[in-house]
């Protein structure tokens, strides 16, 4: 009898011709050593990039990243956490990034975010690095809580784009979820429901070996071509 993922592995091959082809579209994590390794203001500088990217065009925002990094000082979280109300203003109406007084703010109160982290585990790398994968929600729900405009993709993208082992659930991840009557629905936020999801991906896991990310892209790559 065929397991859960090698009817999802079945279908990507069927929807893109070979295993190979599959391989090849597969994203990367970083080890633990490479998370540690990874420096602080790298960390504050993902959680602003994804933060403006939020409901925005993402080329604009990869298009202005070098006044971002002028404006906030290389996203030194000391320096960012100890801007004045006042200073914070001026940086949300300097030309060199995209002007939005809220999300400037958000990127300050995930600087004391991070001096949190650092405080507590050493460091974000660290923080991430120790974090289960068989818990993955339960580290969404913390960025949520602790972090600023941390929650939802964003939270789950930031996690992705520094490294962390996280599976994401975009539209077509939901969709195959659905398939296979895991969930019954694409916006996946009620607690129950997450928790069948990350009960499914620790079940793929099991099956596969293989890590988070490269099982939620043969998911999204099981419905189709991208």
């Amino acid at each position: 009898m065929s397991t859960l993922y090698d009817r999802y592995l079945s279908r990507a091959i069927d929807q893109h011709g070979s295993i190979a082809a599959i391989e090849a579209q597969l994203p990367s994590h970083k080890s633990p050593a490479e998370l540690i390794g990874t420096t602080d203001d790298r960390y504050l500088a993902e959680m602003a990039a994804c933060i403006f990217r939020a409901g925005f065009v993402w080329r604009v925002v990869g298009q202005k990243w070098p006044g971002f990094e002028e404006v906030f000082n290389h996203f030194l979280p000391i320096w960012v956490a100890m801007r004045s109300p006042e200073q914070i203003e001026e940086m949300a109406s300097d030309t060199r990034i995209i002007r939005n007084l809220s999300k400037v703010r958000a990127v300050q109160e995930n600087a004391q975010f991070v001096l949190e982290l650092q405080e507590q585990h050493g460091g974000v790398g660290q923080f991430l690095a120790d974090w289960p994968g068989d818990d993955t929600i339960g580290l969404w729900a913390y960025l949520k809580k602790h972090g600023c405009r941390l929650g939802g993709n964003s939270g789950q993208y930031f996690l992705r784009f520094v490294g962390k082992d996280t599976f994401v659930l975009s539209r077509d991840v939901a969709t195959a979820l659905m398939a296979e009557g895991i969930v019954d629905r694409t916006q996946i936020t009620a607690k129950r429901d997450l928790i069948k999801v990350q009960d499914a991906f620790n079940t793929l896991q099991s099956q596969s070996g293989r890590p988070l990310c490269e099982i939620s892209m043969i998911l999204a790559l099981s419905l189709g071509p991208r």
